[in-house]
């Protein structure tokens, strides 16, 4: 049976932080790991089980070869990834606890993907073979460069009938470069088959009104986005009640157009990393769709698997399908398997 192949496009960074729940003024020395949004995404699915291959631009010396080597320890095919400049983009993290907040600090300008350029990736062999693109809003907020080769892989998997998917999500902070993320996200959500975000994302985007209360003003959101854009045949959307740091409750929901569907809450009690916790989410959803015939169990999969990335140190969701499924389908004792 042939295993599809997932490709996905996004900066990769260095992230320190101290070890444990330590905070910066009590460290003494830093862990170091790997991370972006949409390389956590193919990481998650690699272990999954799929064919994952992630696209990059890291800097041409030890610290860009290192992180290389850090996606293929993962499972990932590195064979599109591009080196040049010195850059590397850093983000620094204390972990919170209870009731403190986790903090980040991001050092990402001028690094080496943020000089990235049109024609440095070549999109029609980087897709060959593919199911499904999937990029978030990060990409296009890093510099111009980023954004123009984002909408270069859009189009070329478009012509291909590739699956794109899209996580929305930005941060207002990072368009700094003399574009705003409602003038460039639209056209670029416009050419996607798969959506994820919320009500108050596509308020910001696209100047649609929050009607209701939380689940009908998603699906009222999501009819009127999918009106917009008729390519769009799903929107998916993650709810998240955060009762402290250390203990979250999640749920999925989405509209495919005709049906409204939302999962139970799952309970996470001690959050071990909610880094990344989105992408698992992604990840999930992507998965689920490329293997459930049921939207609601694609749903089902992806609020699963966002649970249980809270439970793994790290930015990627490094769990099986198997585990995944084991709490979809109502088992939450974590007990030992032999």
């Amino acid at each position: 049976m042939h295993t599809p192949k997932v490709v996905t496009f996004g900066e990769v960074m260095m992230r320190l932080s101290p070890p444990g729940y330590a905070m910066f003024s009590q460290a003494k020395h830093l862990d170091m790991t790997f991370g972006g949004g949409e390389a956590n995404v193919a990481i998650s699915l690699a272990y999954m089980g799929l064919d994952a291959a992630h696209v990059t631009r890291f800097p041409d010396n030890l610290l860009g070869k290192t992180a290389t080597q850090f996606l293929k320890h993962h499972l990932l095919d590195t064979s599109s990834i591009v080196l040049g400049d010195e850059m590397m983009g850093l983000y620094f993290l204390e972990k919170g606890a209870v009731h403190r907040p986790s903090q980040i600090v991001y050092e990402r300008k001028n690094s080496a993907f943020a000089k990235i350029k049109p024609g440095m990736i070549d999109w029609e062999q980087t897709l060959e073979g593919a199911s499904w693109f999937h990029w978030t809003g990060i990409t296009p907020a890093v510099s111009n460069g980023a954004l123009e080769c984002v909408s270069e892989a859009i189009d070329i998997a478009n012509k291909h009938g590739i699956n794109v998917s899209v996580d929305v999500h930005s941060r207002k902070n990072m368009w700094d470069y003399g574009k705003a993320a409602k003038e460039v996200m639209p056209q670029l959500i416009d050419r996607c088959d798969i959506v994820i975000g919320g009500a108050y994302d596509f308020q910001e985007l696209f100047d649609i009104p929050l009607k209701g209360e939380h689940n009908e003003q998603f699906r009222k959101a999501a009819q009127e986005l999918m009106k917009r854009s008729p390519r769009i045949k799903k929107v998916f959307d993650k709810e998240r009640e955060a009762v402290s740091a250390s203990h979250n409750r999640i749920m999925g929901r989405m509209w495919n157009g005709e049906d409204f569907y939302k999962t139970e809450k799952l309970d996470v009690t001690h959050i071990v990393d909610r880094v990344g916790t989105g992408d698992a989410y992604a990840a999930g959803v992507i998965y689920g769709l490329l293997n459930y015939e049921e939207d609601a169990d694609a749903l089902e999969f992806g609020a699963a698997a966002c649970a249980l990335k809270h439970t793994v140190e790290g930015d990627a969701n490094m769990v099986s399908a198997e585990v995944i499924q084991d709490l979809m389908h109502g088992n939450t004792s974590g007990n030992i398997k032999r």
